[in-house]
């Protein structure tokens, strides 16, 4: 004869062979079905007000505290083995919020624009944007990036852009010429991307653009204004000069850093370049309130290639500031050579056929 024993609950007796153990307790069926459930990692039935569980895990305490931990961010239940640690943190993750947290620390959208860190001593800054491509949109790579970039200072933030197949777009904070040959560290910078797989001249979907404050041009409006016109008089009048050390084609120009049209004197080539509607992909663009953009220049993975445009870019503002219009309009391209003394820019003039007609070795840019 089958032995009966009452449920610890209802006190209903029934056949030992129908009750349910959870913990001390033996419950009957209707019991068991309404107070307890099953723990989904051992199976052990436990009562539902000891579930440590969430909407999508019932686990009793032993095996919550030994697989289960709880996302730092949105608050989920994850596995221990499925958890996200971040290097600069002491949080835990899920991987939804591990991924968005560090892709959005690594890779800002296009339009982010952080609080500014300027880097040297004088008023002429310069802001690099160098794009990089078919390395791919990591935030992996990105944040590796950054660690070197900005390992003595805030000099580096990552963004995307829609022009890239699969790339990043590095920018730089605003620095004087001299804090980019020397303190910015460029050469590890750009090793580390071509070490990635990333590409810039040779992905052709690259530029290099630079930004110059508008105090390298004066204090007063007036006084950048007429600096500036020369700035854009001198790009249309040389032309020719300028597309060849681009390294970029007219019609990649056409498309990302179009030509106003050269006039006869600074001020008319201002007036027409502001008249003439192309907006922010001109060869200097003129749209942004604290920087004029020189966009001409394709991108590179190679540092003399990138300090020699930024030697350049100095000369224009050099230019542009100390001497007349008249002066300017007089002056030839082997006019403005002559005051170019530093040996990388000599070097790469050479490269490009700029300088003088005598065969350098060239190095193939990435």
């Amino acid at each position: 004869m089958n032995e009966t024993y009452p449920c610890s609950h209802c006190g209903a007796k029934h056949p030992t062979s129908e009750l349910f153990r959870c913990g001390n307790d033996d419950l009957c069926p209707d019991c068991a079905a309404q107070l307890t459930i099953l723990c989904d990692e051992c199976q052990t039935r436990i009562y539902r007000d000891d579930d440590r569980g969430d909407s999508q895990h019932v686990l009793c305490q032993a095996c919550c505290e030994a697989y289960y931990t709880t996302c730092d961010n949105c608050g989920a239940m994850i596995r221990t083995n499925h958890a996200y640690y971040p290097e600069d943190s002491d949080e835990t993750f899920c991987w939804e919020c591990y991924e968005r947290r560090t892709r959005h620390a690594a890779i800002h959208e296009y339009d982010y624009k952080p609080d500014l860190s300027f880097h040297g001593k004088g008023l002429r800054h310069f802001g690099v944007e160098l794009e990089i491509d078919e390395g791919g949109q990591s935030a992996a790579n990105a944040r590796r990036l950054l660690d070197i970039g900005n390992r003595s200072a805030e000099n580096l933030y990552i963004k995307t852009d829609g022009s890239l197949d699969d790339g990043l777009e590095l920018v730089t904070h605003p620095m004087t010429l001299d804090y980019h040959r020397n303190e910015m560290p460029w050469a590890d910078v750009l090793a580390a991307a071509r070490s990635m797989g990333y590409l810039s001249h040779r992905a052709e979907t690259c530029g290099l653009h630079v930004h110059v404050s508008r105090l390298a041009f004066g204090c007063t409006y007036d006084q950048q204004e007429t600096a500036i016109a020369r700035l854009v008089y001198f790009v249309e009048k040389f032309w020719p000069e300028m597309l060849r050390f681009s390294r970029r084609t007219e019609s990649q120009l056409n498309r990302w850093a179009a030509r106003y049209g050269a006039r006869l004197c600074p001020k008319d080539q201002l007036d027409h370049a502001k008249h003439s509607g192309a907006g922010r992909y001109a060869a200097v663009n003129l749209t942004n309130g604290d920087t004029i953009e020189i966009r001409i220049f394709r991108g590179t993975l190679k540092l003399n290639t990138l300090l020699a445009t930024l030697h350049l870019v100095n000369h224009l503002c050099e230019v542009a500031v100390s001497l007349s219009d008249a002066a300017l309009q007089d002056m030839s391209w082997h006019g403005f050579l002559r005051r170019i003394t530093e040996p990388g820019l000599i070097q790469y003039l050479k490269e490009r056929n700029l300088y003088v007609n005598e065969p350098v070795a060239v190095e193939e840019d990435e």
